[in-house]
């Protein structure tokens, strides 16, 4: 337990291709490369739903005020839609906008049959109930998961618009056969968007869960006896190298930003890559996988408003 031999099938997946590997031995986890293939796949079900239906799939975007980092967010996400064949709406509001404006925007994209998904852009602005913002979004049309109702199916063990990011990890770790039911995870950070969600992923797919959070006592010991570890708190290098178990699967969600300009996750890498059997890399790991889950949402999404009912004729 806790080496290289907890994986299943090719390192890479189908690829065949030989698997890139950390300075310290660790197999990298390339979001980027899978993220690529699962676009691809996506551009596939984009096309055909275009014939079928007679429009492609469509995804709003809702930005309100100027955060830099969600600007360059919401490029990136409205960019892959175009590549992939999915009509895109990108609505940018000032920060000024009340929340009962936002609430009625979001109704009239529920209404937009152009419309297959929406995703509003967080952090929203203060005096803006992000909550409600949430909860006002068509569950069926939730590509981000971050819906109650969503959140609900997937606890139930019954998955249907999940959050992207938990998402992402799952497709990932599955690519590169590692195996999860049994094994031993624990996820440092219990927020709605990642945590929380993620732990449900991971129970979903049968591991042996452990949620870390502000109350817990005794964080090392919780990540050193882990066989899989999910990094989501926001602060560079939290996480010591020296705390990951000899083999262990490490997926860090994090991208923080030093003061000299680089983009460094909350495991501090370099230590933790010459323990662990395979990790994600910042950048290039769990952000890309997060987009290409989001598109995969919104054709789903498409695919279901437009499936054929089970009661008429074909």
């Amino acid at each position: 337990m806790g080496d290289r031999s907890r994986a299943s099938g090719a390192a890479t997946g189908d690829t065949g291709a030989a698997p890139l590997r950390a300075t310290g031995g660790a197999i990298l986890l390339d979001g980027k490369a899978l993220a690529a293939k699962v676009r691809a796949g996506v551009a596939l079900r984009a096309a055909r739903f275009t014939t079928r239906a007679g429009r492609p799939p469509g995804l709003a975007v809702v930005r309100v005020g100027e955060d830099p980092a969600s600007a360059v967010y919401v490029r990136n996400k409205l960019k892959a839609s175009r590549e992939a064949g999915i009509a895109s709406f990108a609505h940018d509001l000032p920060a000024s906008v009340s929340e009962a404006q936002l609430l009625a925007l979001i109704g009239e994209l529920n209404r937009d049959a152009r419309v297959d998904g929406i995703l509003v852009q967080l952090p929203v602005p203060a005096g803006v109930d992000a909550n409600r913002v949430m909860d006002a979004v068509d569950p069926a049309k939730d590509v981000d998961g971050f819906h109650p109702a969503n959140t609900g199916l997937l606890a139930q063990k019954r998955p249907r618009l999940r959050p992207c990011t938990p998402y992402g990890v799952i497709r990932l770790a599955q690519e590169y056969g590692i195996a999860l039911p049994g094994m031993r995870a624990t996820v440092v950070g219990a927020s709605n968007i990642v945590g929380r969600p993620m732990a449900l992923e991971l129970l979903l797919a049968r591991a042996t869960v452990t949620v870390c959070h502000t109350g817990t006592r005794d964080l090392k010991s919780e990540v050193e006896r882990a066989e899989l570890v999910v990094a989501a708190v926001g602060k560079a290098g939290f996480i010591p190298g020296d705390w990951i178990r000899p083999g262990a699967a490490v997926f860090d969600v994090g991208i923080n930003r030093t003061p000299s300009g680089k983009l460094v996750g909350d495991v501090d890498f370099e230590p933790a890559a010459r323990r662990a059997g395979w990790i994600t890399p910042v950048p290039g790991g769990i952000g890309p996988m997060t987009i290409a889950m989001l598109l995969t949402n919104t054709v789903e999404a498409a695919e279901a408003k437009h499936a054929p009912r089970a009661d008429l004729p074909p």
